[in-house]
């Protein structure tokens, strides 16, 4: 593992903050306490003798509040043991939310619009597609499978420190056909309504909207009218490539077991299965399903759909 994906890792950096503050703060507890006790019994000890015996030669001592002084900085922890005890169990909290059950992401790019827009903050529910092992990413339980029409992030097939997110448009089994922009899943036609043209932001330009029926699941894509329906000098070499049929007006792929095909809703303006395979169960992090936050605009807080 390259120190990038390490440094881009951050549950792997979470990971290792909360077992060195943890090891520090058991440590502490369960040891170093009760040396710091028996040191400042001792020194407590010593200063008693000593004030006895000066006592018993007539010496008269001011010695008022010293012994509660000396005994609070014998027992006083160490500013490294100190911090260390204080983050251990906000690191702790926040790992185990953003491990088991939330995760919130950022959109960087526009291959969702108009679902999901740039700077969109995002909560990915981590658990409903099963329970996995933190930093490993391997499932543990097994609660519920990805549907047509989720809005699922996952782990980027070709490089594991980058997180896409992408609807979900295959399941395993599926036989889906792409031609001419239109849909088609196990020989039954994908449903669409046209809308207005879509203002898009970024580029200032109009491209055609429709509204997309998948499995029942209702969303809003985006086409270009100027734009082929896949790019084949685009596609890469994938593993399952020969599930994949591709013809001038478009393919066809096979979605292996254990795989999904994932499709962005800007459709002319997403790199996604078309280009680099298919995602395996594996890659999964979770289901988006709020906007929490969009700084640039306050009425994009909602659920996804």
């Amino acid at each position: 593992m390259s120190l990038q994906v390490i440094l881009g890792n951050f549950a792997l950096i979470l990971f290792v903050l909360m077992v060195i503050t943890g090891v520090i703060w058991c440590l502490d507890v369960f040891y170093l306490v009760k040396q710091r006790r028996a040191a400042a019994d001792r020194a407590l000890a010593e200063y008693d003798a000593r004030n006895a015996k000066a006592t018993a030669d007539g010496i008269k001592l001011d010695n008022q509040g010293k012994r509660a002084e000396m005994e609070a900085s014998i027992l006083r922890q160490p500013t490294w043991i100190e911090y260390s005890g204080s983050f251990f169990p906000v690191i702790a909290l926040v790992f185990c939310l953003r491990s088991f059950l939330y995760e919130p992401f950022k959109i960087p790019s526009s291959s969702m619009v108009p679902t999901l827009l740039v700077g969109d903050l995002i909560l990915v529910n981590k658990f409903t597609y099963g329970i996995r092992l933190p930093v490993l990413n391997k499932k543990i339980v097994q609660i519920n499978d990805p549907q047509r029409g989720d809005v699922m992030v996952f782990k980027y097939p070709m490089d594991m420190s980058q997180d896409y997110i992408k609807r979900v448009i295959g399941v395993p089994g599926d036989k889906i056909t792409y031609e001419n922009k239109r849909l088609t899943v196990n020989g039954v036609e994908v449903k669409y309504t046209a809308l207005d043209d879509y203002l898009e932001d970024e580029k200032l330009v109009y491209n055609k909207q429709f509204e997309e029926n998948l499995s029942g699941v209702s969303h809003r894509i985006l086409n270009n009218a100027a734009a082929p329906t896949y790019n084949r000098d685009n596609v890469l070499p994938f593993p399952h490539n020969d599930a994949c049929t591709y013809r001038y007006e478009g393919f066809t792929c096979t979605v292996p077991a254990g795989n999904y095909f994932m499709m962005g809703d800007n459709r002319d303006n997403s790199a996604d299965s078309r280009y680099w395979g298919f995602v395996p169960d594996k890659n999964i992090v979770g289901k988006a399903f709020f906007v929490w936050m969009n700084l640039g605009n306050l009425r994009r807080i909602g659920s996804i759909h």
